[in-house]
């Protein structure tokens, strides 16, 4: 079975290599790239995986996925591009980074993956987009699909499209907590119980996300079907509309796309 790499053992980094344990991934065949020693030993006992240095992870590896921060990349790469060979895999998984950017820093024959996704990978319910760089072919991307494929669905897209995926489902959960924030503060406020409304709201949006993708019915559709003329839902609809709740769901989505953009003209 081939090697695989992951350096950076963050929130995502985590989500990644539990994922693939328990997508029934030899323990033998993973290896992490972390330099804090607490954190090494905490992966080492939880997972039974083995911790190494980024270098010694470049260089063992045959697929490595890049988990770091945008700001971090560059060093990243600096520190491992010289035990990189022709035919390995990097994945990368920071916002805004684009494969041209990492394949100028690794050596020819390097192949590249972008990849953005999202928290709910922790719980096996992740959304990730793939984009292949220049020297990818299908079996690059196939492996990188069953990578990320361990915790949630895999999309692949053309990476020109990568930054408004970041807006729409790399930010996404932050929306939807958002809203379910305020829809619970908005239940306390009519009187009900923290506690009740809390469980009144993620139960509401656990079973509508279900029925969207179980049902496959448009979400114009569904709503509808919630809306009798004249009625309650169409009364709360009506003021979402004038506060400009659509709008601001664009603004927002647009405003985080241009971050993304902001992030990879910045390195």
């Amino acid at each position: 079975m081939p090697q695989t790499a992951i350096i950076g053992a963050g929130v995502m980094g985590e989500a990644l290599l539990s994922g693939l344990v328990r997508a029934g991934r030899r323990v033998d065949d993973l290896m992490v790239g972390e330099k804090r020693a607490d954190r090494a030993k905490e992966l080492e006992e939880r997972y039974g995986v083995t911790v190494v240095s980024n270098a010694e992870a470049a260089r063992k590896a045959d697929t490595i996925a890049l988990v770091v921060k945008p700001q971090d990349m560059n060093d990243v790469l600096e520190e491992i591009a010289p035990e990189l060979r022709p035919g390995q895999l990097l994945v990368s998984i920071a916002a805004g980074i684009t494969t041209s950017y990492i394949e100028s820093r690794v050596p020819d024959g390097v192949a590249v993956v972008r990849v953005m996704p999202n928290t709910p990978a922790l719980v096996d319910e992740g959304m990730t987009a793939i984009a292949p760089g220049s020297h990818c072919d299908d079996s690059h991307l196939a492996e990188a699909e069953g990578l990320m494929g361990s915790t949630g669905r895999v999309l692949r897209v053309p990476e020109r499209q990568m930054d408004a995926v970041t807006a729409i489902s790399g930010s996404g959960p932050a929306y939807i907590f958002f809203v379910v924030e305020s829809m619970i503060e908005a239940g306390v406020h009519l009187g009900l119980p923290r506690a009740t409304a809390t469980d009144l709201v993620i139960q509401t949006v656990v079973g509508s996300a279900k029925m969207l993708r179980e049902t496959g019915t448009h979400p114009v559709v569904l709503r509808e079907q919630v809306t009798s003329p004249g009625g309650t839902t169409a009364a709360a609809l009506r003021e979402l509309e004038t506060h400009r709740v659509r709008a601001a769901f664009l603004a927002a989505m647009e405003a985080a796309r241009d971050r993304s953009r902001a992030l990879a003209e910045g390195t």
